[in-house]
């Protein structure tokens, strides 16, 4: 039986965080979700919010204990080229909170969404969940980093059209690494990879690849 967790995310209302958070507490897990005032119906049920600023230094700190996992989900939505202001504005500025507020909170393990890497598409989203990264590792909190490159799933499925073409470039001894590191994962995966990282916190870095979520 696993040990119970007790779990403050950030992004508990994003795409895969409203998601998330049925899925720990079907495994018994605590969770506990910052929002922004106002946003507390956005929600999934039976879950305690936490009123706060991800974009501010110091704003929910004290409220992180008792939680001993940290799951940081926050990131711009629909990331693209254009919004390379935003990835800087928001991703970055969340995760530096993030990792700091988790320090001195005495967090035991933090769960990083990042991005499959490197890649020549997206540089601007990859080098903000790079530096990301480098804020955790400095950070020497204990930490997963949890590298999709694109979730499929409700919403996201036009992608589907491709998959015949990852098949074939994955057949490709030229191609083929690149099309695993860069390969499409389903939002299944994603939230059992997302789980089982919560409960089998690693001693120092871990990172959870394509190849690896997929195994999910």
């Amino acid at each position: 039986m696993t040990a119970s967790k007790s779990v403050f995310i950030t992004g508990g209302t994003g795409y895969i965080g409203s998601r998330l958070i049925p899925a720990l507490q079907a495994r018994g897990h605590f969770v506990r979700a910052l929002v922004r005032a106002g946003s507390e119906r956005k929600l999934p049920p039976n879950v305690e919010h936490v009123p706060g600023d991800p974009l501010r230094i110091d704003s929910y700190t004290a409220q992180i204990p008792p939680s001993d996992t940290f799951v940081h989900l926050i990131g711009t939505p629909h990331p693209s080229p254009a919004k390379a202001k935003q990835f800087q504005k928001v991703d970055l500025v969340s995760i530096a909170v993030a990792s700091k507020a988790a320090r001195d909170a005495g967090i035991g393990h933090f769960v990083y969404l990042s991005v499959a890497q490197p890649a020549r598409l997206m540089q601007a989203f990859i080098a903000v969940r790079e530096q990301g990264e480098s804020l955790l590792r400095e950070s020497g909190l204990p930490s997963t980093f949890v590298r999709p490159w694109y979730v499929l799933g409700p919403g996201h499925r036009w992608p589907y059209a491709i998959v015949p073409i990852y098949w074939l470039l994955e057949l490709l001894p030229s191609t083929r690494e690149s099309a695993r590191r860069l390969g499409l994962v389903t939002l299944p995966q994603m939230l059992r990879a997302l789980v089982w990282a919560v409960e089998n916190p690693p001693e120092r870095i871990r990172i959870l690849d394509v190849p690896a979520i997929r195994r999910f």
